[in-house]
């Protein structure tokens, strides 16, 4: 009487043993497959970003080339390496440059500061204090520096491994270039394949979420990330031109500021009152001419670029930048702000669907 029960017990028991060793191997293959590839995870993440954000322009030039994909991918993908990593990298040198020698003379304690301007301490609100400050610094550096200790330390350590972290940065931005060339050299088969991804995970509401993607990417990538970076490397050349010490930081920090839209003016500003303090009138003028439409061309570009996508909060785009550049560096810095926007906006999108219909659900 029980043989039956016995057999059913053993052959489930069997069912279980064997569905454990699928999933173990598995896993155990899915885990070999992340270990391997991780260190190349941010240079494809970037590397798609790219490739989905520059879409249009390759089509454009792919049509120019009478449809030859391999050799408008090729065109593209040189001229994208001389036109971004040439800059950068010349920054990035005056910027490693400049860290390092700062944060070496802070430490020795042999940091230089001239006398402040007559003048400055008749500037309203912040005049008074900042002079004080700065003739205490030019007198005795030391006891200037024992009052910002706690700032200092915080800021020269992250300084530091900006500067560490940067060309480990670049090294990313070519190969994510690279892997841009390649994925829009084989655009179509890409599509299919995002496409498939997206109906074997969502189902019929696959082609909703692979339209939104898209559309995210391409407005963060180029109306945020493309802005920040065309006014931080405008920016960084105007510093580069003007002498400004350590061009490479303060082009950094203009990058940082303009993806987590603050802006650049907090950093052109000092920059400026710098130049005409210290450098020749026709300088510090030119600079400042410059500058001018550096810090408005975000005003001109962000509504057109960002017109074309979906209107991500500028809090989402912030905190994802900031959690990327704390997290991950300078290439987190340009991920982070996509990545999060992604999600928000496919979150909310999940969210207006309801479970059994494709029907949104009124707000």
């Amino acid at each position: 009487m029980n043989t039956p029960t016995h057999a059913s017990n053993a052959d489930f028991l069997h069912k279980i043993l064997e569905a454990t060793i699928h999933i173990g191997l598995l896993l155990i293959i899915t885990i070999s497959c992340f270990r391997i590839v991780e260190p190349f995870i941010f240079p494809i993440v970037w590397g798609i970003i790219i490739a989905i954000a520059i879409y249009p322009l390759y089509k454009r030039l792919k049509q120019a080339l009478n449809g030859r994909e391999n050799l408008a991918a090729t065109v593209f993908t040189l001229a994208f390496l001389v036109i971004l990593i040439l800059p950068t990298v010349l920054l990035t040198d005056t910027m490693v440059v400049g860290v390092e020698m700062v944060v070496a003379k802070i430490r020795e304690g042999s940091l230089t500061i001239p006398p402040p301007p007559e003048n400055l301490k008749h500037v309203l609100i912040i005049g008074e204090p900042l002079a004080k400050f700065w003739s205490l610094a030019s007198e005795n550096i030391h006891d200037a520096l024992l009052q910002l200790t706690p700032v200092l330390k915080i800021i020269g350590s992250w300084l530091l491994s900006a500067a560490t972290g940067a060309g480990m940065a670049i090294l990313h931005f070519v190969f994510a270039i690279i892997i841009a060339g390649i994925l829009l050299a084989h655009s179509s088969g890409c599509n299919q394949t995002a496409q498939a991804i997206a109906q074997r995970l969502a189902k019929e509401k696959g082609a909703d979420f692979a339209s939104l993607t898209e559309a995210t990417v391409r407005s963060v990538a180029s109306g945020i990330l493309g802005v920040a970076l065309l006014q931080s490397l405008l920016a960084g050349l105007g510093f580069m031109v003007a002498g400004v010490p350590a061009a490479g930081l303060w082009a950094l920090l203009c990058l940082i500021g303009s993806i987590a839209q603050i802006g650049i003016a907090p950093v052109l500003l000092p920059i400026i009152i710098y130049l005409f303090y210290t450098a020749d009138t026709f300088t510090a003028v030119a600079f400042l001419i410059w500058c001018v439409p550096i810090t408005l061309i975000d005003n001109l570009l962000k509504p057109i670029l960002l017109g074309r996508g979906v209107k991500t909060p500028m809090a989402v785009i912030f905190i994802g930048a900031i959690g990327g550049l704390l997290s991950s560096g300078v290439i987190g810095l340009f991920i982070g702000s996509v990545i999060l926007s992604l999600g928000y906006e496919l979150f909310f999108l999940w969210l207006h669907y309801e479970t059994e219909t494709d029907e949104p659900i009124n707000p």
